[in-house]
């Protein structure tokens, strides 16, 4: 009986598929039946009129699970809606100027269905979908080829003459519509893609948000390159909301790009270098893609390779510092034929023997400039590869610049702001060079929430990071007359902003009339002063926590209030924020690591009552994501904010099924990819609406994203030093704030990824969680590869025997990870300067410094803490007797330098 009531309920779902597209209608052709295939890897059903991909499943997946999004395919078969299996160009006559456009999405006609045979599954002509003058006659198949499935567009001239083909893509469609779904259908249902925009080695990556269930990989057949990664507009006006928080939209993989170049994208520097093609009378050429499933996501790059094409690790990642050598390895079955870069000179690049295997050749890169740069590898079989970097200065010195600016240029006085919002450390729009004191954003100017507290936020944490005496003078104002006081209730709750529009209660401000008003975000003073949004309260316990650090470990830059002071106001707005009457505290909160960095120093300073209270309050909270399969939620239908939290503290109380939830769910999102933009840059796609000056719902480039969820990935390498999957992808991630801070110090929000933009935005904006999650995670992470031998994460290998020596370079200097020993070792005050590992006698010497920079405050001693990290394996531990009432390790400085030899323990 089963058997036949199967087949009959397919039949009555699909007429009744056929009945609701009727009545829409449907110019897609979903009412005239479907051509259904097996493959390798993959079943495939395609809409019989247009033979676009209307179903990709796994095989042998027995859940719902599909890469394209078949459910909501009735709410998206008008003309204008993309699907896999369309094209689009543009075109033009030989020694004309005008480009002819063609889109097999705009006027959506049946195509011409062709006869098939051996290996095609489906063939089609598209003349009737496009244009009567397209100037090309273009054929596609869907074929397996070596059992991959592929779809190939065989592109003729049909004129008399030469036409150049200045732009053609194929629209990507895959299920990231979380549209009216539960938390656990966008969970299990849905996919986040990708681009590596490498040319003949890009890729992209479609990656399950389960983060356990197969990824997909969209690879190019022959000569097919990704060039450029276009944003495919459509309507955003009917369910499901195209381009809108619950549907970020759909892009475009483009194999030329000139006439992009010469038009929309004039004023930027595109990704890579345009090209256009010009076929002769008759010509054909074939472009095309091919579909594999990976077996995890660990496993994508070993997909990518087993498909012939060149796979790069760089290490630390593509961002790279002008004091630090970054490695590039490459590897592919054919030998580099030569190497170039863009802008000329702005990297430097010489072979190295790091590789252990023939199957890589290892590269040192060094950066001459600062910016955007690609290198571009032609490998003897013809392909060309190209790898985008982005160079910052030293990375001390960067966020060195950032102190600057923000205590400086963001700096803001006045004794007659009605807000009460001086002396602060403002949000800043670097495109005029002024501070922001009005926006429509109530938040923006009225430091609080991501976008209002960001900046001062990124001045307190970089104290933390970085103290220097002048800046701390100025923070210490900040808190004690605008923190608390103005922001925060002397009860502890904090204000949601305290910039407002009500000009009744301001009658001597002018508001600007420029600015519209009349959104829902011009808050009233009483939505201002409401003190129920739980995000806010741990940037202002961060603020406290780092004043906190800098006053017990630098006492003599504080002059205000004492470190207790510092550190009781931390606990309180802990305290304030879960007394029960503040929305939002039961979900993950974006920088929340801090409260785990406070509960530890609560318990190292001997404070038991306040350690007990805090760690009660985020017990219960842990308590609650125990029970639940996906406690990532957020005030938003989908978020990337939650997670660091859950998995904080999941871990910390031992619930690791749900902290292992956290992690796979990150790097679901979080992808590694051979450019600097996207390579640990967690999915983000909205906040510019918030916090941006641009505001745009586009995927974003380093928003916070980047150095919060890179936390949790760090701290689980910690405790397995062998995945070197999550040491690449998370340092990228603590690596990406680096990026954001420009020559003069400013720190931009994010940076616009659409190809006609490409550039930082303009506000400051929220900022400051992202450089929270870098300072709490950078580091130096000196392991032993297999593939690579000796390699540090943010420092330098100078020398591999008969010790191992590494320069430390990272950006803030107080930690390195041993990997080998599974030991983290942390300083308090001081910073390091070389660590030398001696595998003969296992002992490890660290060398310390005063401080970091010339501007910087030196310490008076360096303080070192060691953590064993691996459970039940052998560490590093120090000499008896030497350990403070804190549990630190003094090291005192002899001509500036400090030294400390470990052993292992084991």
């Amino acid at each position: 009986m089963l058997s036949l009531r199967i087949p009959n309920l397919l039949v009555l779902l699909l007429a009744s598929v056929a009945q609701h597209a009727a009545a829409q209608g449907n110019t897609l052709g979903l009412a005239n039946g479907f051509l259904l295939f097996s493959v390798s890897d993959f079943s495939v059903q395609l809409v019989k009129d247009s033979q676009t991909l209307y179903s990709l499943k796994p095989r042998g997946n027995s859940s719902a699970f599909d890469f394209i999004p078949s459910d909501k395919m009735t709410q998206r078969q008008g003309n204008g809606n993309y699907h896999l299996g369309d094209i689009t160009f543009r075109a033009r006559r030989s020694g004309t100027t005008t480009w002819i456009s063609g889109d097999t999405a705009a006027a959506r006609r049946p195509v011409t269905a062709l006869s098939i045979s051996g290996s095609t599954l489906a063939a089609a002509n598209l003349a009737p979908t496009l244009p009567s003058d397209s100037l090309l006659d273009i054929t596609r198949q869907w074929v397996v080829q070596d059992t991959r499935l592929q779809l190939l567009f065989a592109v003729k001239n049909s004129q008399t003459v030469a036409v150049e083909i200045g732009a053609l893509g194929i629209p990507l469609e895959f299920n990231n519509i979380f549209s009216d779904r539960t938390a656990a259908q966008t969970n299990e249902l849905c996919s986040l893609f990708d681009p590596y925009i490498g040319q003949d080695a890009g890729y992209v990556q479609v990656t399950p948000l389960l983060g356990t269930l197969p990824p997909l990989v969209v690879l190019p057949v022959g000569k097919s390159p990704l060039e450029g990664w276009r944003f495919l507009p459509e309507s955003t006006s009917a369910s499901p909301f195209y381009q809108s928080q619950t549907f970020e939209g759909l892009y475009e993989w483009q194999f030329h790009t000139l006439a992009y170049a010469q038009n929309e994208w004039s004023r930027v520097t595109p990704w890579n270098a345009p090209t256009s093609v010009t076929l002769q009378p008759g010509e054909i050429r074939t472009y095309g893609v091919q579909f594999r499933l990976a077996p995890s996501i660990r496993e994508l790059e070993s997909t990518v390779r087993s498909a012939g094409k060149p796979i790069s690790v760089g290490i630390p990642g593509y961002i790279v510092s002008a004091d630090q050598t970054a490695k590039l390895f490459l590897g592919h079955s054919a030998a580099v034929q030569s190497i170039s870069v863009s802008p000329s000179g702005a990297l430097t690049w010489a072979a190295n023997n790091d590789a252990k295997t023939a199957s890589w050749k290892g590269y040192d890169i060094t950066a001459n400039a600062w910016g955007r740069a690609r290198l571009s590898i032609i490998y003897t079989d013809g392909t060309l590869q190209t790898i985008h970097y982005y160079l910052t200065k030293g990375a001390a010195q960067t966020i060195s610049d950032l102190g600057n600016f923000l205590t400086t240029s963001q700096w803001f006085t006045s004794t007659t702001d009605p807000f009460k919002r001086s002396p602060s450390v403002i949000s800043y729009d670097r495109e005029v060079n002024a501070v922001v004191l009005n926006d429509a954003r109530a938040w923006i100017p009225g430091l609080s929430d991501e976008a209002g507290a960001g900046s001062w936020l990124a001045a307190a944490m970089k104290q933390y990071a970085q103290p220097n005496a002048a800046e701390v003078a100025k923070l210490e104002q900040f808190a004690t007359q605008t923190l608390f006081g103005s922001i925060q209730n002397a009860d502890g709750s904090v204000k949601k902003s305290v910039y407002f529009y009500q000009s009744a209660l301001v009658p001597g401000y002018t508001y600007p009339t420029s600015i519209n008003w009349g959104n829902w975000w011009s808050w009233n003073q009483a939505a201002s002063y409401a003190i129920d949004r739980a995000y806010d309260y741990v940037h202002v316990t961060a603020a406290y926590w780092a004043l906190y650090r800098v006053a017990r470990n630098y006492p003599t830059l504080v002059k205000t209030r004492t470190w207790q002071w510092y550190l009781n106001h931390a606990v309180v707005t802990v305290l304030s924020m879960t007394n029960g009457r503040v929305g939002y505290a039961n979900v993950g909160l974006m920088g929340e690591t801090v409260y785990l960095y406070l509960l530890n120093d609560l318990k190292r300073e001997g404070l038991t009552a306040n350690a007990t209270a805090v760690e009660s309050r985020m017990r219960s909270r842990a308590t609650i994501w125990a029970g639940q399969r996906y406690p990532f939620g957020s005030e938003m239908a989908w978020d990337s904010t939650g997670q660091e939290g859950v998995y904080a503290w999941s871990k910390y109380f031992g619930n690791s099924a749900t902290a292992r939830n956290a992690l796979n769910s990150i790097l679901a999102y979080q992808p590694l990819i051979q450019h600097w933009g996207y390579n640990g840059n967690a999915r983000r796609y909205w906040d510019n609406i918030y916090g941006g000056k641009l505001q745009r719902i586009e995927r974003q480039i380093h928003h916070y994203g980047s150095g919060l969820n890179a936390l949790p990935l760090i701290s689980e390498f910690e405790s397995s030093p062998t995945d070197y999957y999550l040491l690449r992808v998370g340092y990228a991630g603590l690596s990406g704030p680096l990026s954001n801070i420009d020559q003069g110090g400013f720190g931009s929000a994010s940076f616009h990824s659409f190809a006609d933009t490409l550039k930082w935005d303009g506000y400051s904006g929220d900022y400051g969680p992202n450089f929270s999650g870098h300072v709490m995670g950078t580091g130096t992470y000196i392991i032993n590869h297999p593939d690579f031998g000796w390699q540090a994460f943010g420092g330098n290998v100078i020398s591999t025997s008969p010790t191992v020596r590494v320069q430390i370079r990272d950006s803030v200097r107080r930690r390195v990870f041993v990997a080998p020993y599974g030991s983290l070792l942390t300083l308090d005050s001081g910073v390091f300067s070389l660590v030398e590992i001696d595998p003969r006698d296992q002992s490890v010497i660290v060398t310390t410094s005063p401080s970091v920079a010339p501007n910087a405050a030196p310490a008076s001693k360096a303080r070192l803490v060691i953590e064993q990290k691996v459970q039940g394996a052998g560490g590093l531990r120090a000499p008896s007797g030497l350990f403070d009432n804190a549990g630190a390790l003094e090291i005192s400085f002899n001509d500036g330098e400090g030294r400390m030899t470990l052993v292992s323990s084991s």
